[in-house]
């Protein structure tokens, strides 16, 4: 299983696992705490932007130009900004942090 630390938008801390080829919005999804996620992961609403630790950005592929213009796009858009939809989770990325953006 694959262990994450997910800071939602009140700053709590939460951990969750995950099967590896998991797409980490659908974990986030499922939620109380999580994300929206409205388009179901199609890389066009960005209501799954989460925000990786710094250590975790080269640890998956690079964005594509669909999700690097939409984040782009955004007030709270960071350099360590991912859509949840297009990260595919790896026995790799066993330990990953993230914090939940806030809702634009």
């Amino acid at each position: 299983m694959i262990n994450i630390k997910v800071t939602d938008l009140d700053g709590r801390e939460h951990e969750i696992q995950a099967k590896p080829d998991s797409v980490l919005m659908e974990l986030l999804r499922e939620q109380d705490w999580g994300v929206a996620a409205l388009c179901g992961g199609m890389c066009s609403c960005a209501t799954c932007h989460v925000f990786l630790g710094d250590t975790w950005l080269d640890r998956f592929p690079m964005m594509e130009s669909d999700e690097e213009e939409l984040l782009e796009l955004l007030d709270h858009f960071q350099p360590n900004s991912r859509l949840s939809c297009q990260l595919r989770l790896q026995a790799e990325h066993d330990g990953l942090a993230l914090t939940l953006a806030p809702e634009e």
